[in-house]
């Protein structure tokens, strides 16, 4: 079917009390993944490109994405695309000719002021070009090996009256928030503050995003989508799939020199991720895009 919006799938979500899982992609064995695991849960995803991802690419963004919308144009359940923490407004300006209908524009780490100013640039651009635009707010941290904030330090949690102002001055379409996740966490033992984010939901009139969410066990992310949360970023939680079932069939067999064999294992693990992350969403309605 043709590509979903991003824009459409977050709000169909956000209208039914449920999240669009928004799933970070690296390969073309990830984007089978994750649409082989949307199909199996007949609900609509989101494939993400990060900026670190184009850096893993040589830089360079066509391929991966030409790629993604291919697969994704052939799969059986509605498939967006989404720019995901990009800092370059290089990469953000490639972001409409390669397919994408949204980024994820990430001045989160610079000061309240300057990530203002800087958002409010890229939203203006974004929005003249047809895309849907996120931002966050509070500092989410575990990008690029950054250790998560400790838990009441300056910008580690996001302000409810701070966010209703930046929302409203940036003009974007969603926010992230940091409610107590971390991006890169291998194990799932993240707490979040749902009184914050009920206050946070409370306060502001977009959609609410939630990062680092494979660090956070399944009763927090079924909560959190009750709390107010439509779309919930999944990375890593995938390439510990992968890894370890590409350590599994090696270790079975050491003879092994046919890639084939080991990312089908990895693959089909990642699949299952994806169909798993799915039903803890509530996400398991096929919704078509609007015409």
């Amino acid at each position: 079917m043709p590509l979903a919006t991003t824009g459409d799938l977050v709000a169909r979500a956000a209208a039914a009390r449920t999240a669009v899982a928004a799933v970070n992609v690296i390969t073309l064995e990830h984007v089978e993944a994750v649409l082989s695991g949307a199909e199996s849960a007949a609900a609509p995803v989101i494939l993400q490109v990060s900026e670190n991802a184009v850096g893993f690419h040589q830089g360079r963004l066509a391929p991966l994405a030409r790629a993604a919308v291919a697969a994704a144009e052939r799969a059986a359940v509605p498939a967006a695309l989404h720019l995901d923490h990009v800092t370059s407004d290089t990469l953000l300006r490639q972001a409409p000719d390669a397919g994408f209908s949204s980024v994820m524009y990430d001045a989160s780490r610079l000061p309240y002021t300057e990530n203002l100013d800087a958002t409010r640039a890229a939203a203006d651009w974004a929005h003249a070009q047809g895309l849907w635009i996120e931002a966050e707010l509070g500092e989410v941290g575990g990008k690029d090996g950054q250790p998560p904030l400790a838990a009441h330090a300056p910008g580690a949690r996001t302000d409810p009256a701070e966010a209703r102002a930046f929302v409203a001055d940036s003009g974007v379409d969603a926010l992230a928030v940091a409610v107590g996740s971390a991006h890169a966490m291998t194990a799932r033992t993240a707490a979040l503050d749902h009184d914050l984010l009920k206050r946070l939901s409370a306060a502001l009139d977009v959609p609410l995003v939630l990062h680092g969410s494979s660090g956070v066990p399944d009763a927090e992310l079924a909560a959190a989508v009750a709390g107010g949360i439509a779309k919930v970023n999944v990375g890593t939680a995938l390439n510990i799939a992968l890894t370890g079932a590409v350590r599994r069939y090696l270790g079975g067999h050491p003879e092994a020199v046919d890639p084939r064999g080991y990312l089908a294992e990895g693959r089909d693990a990642m699949s299952r991720t994806v169909a798993e992350l799915i039903g803890v969403l509530g996400g398991a309605v096929t919704s078509r895009p609007s015409p």
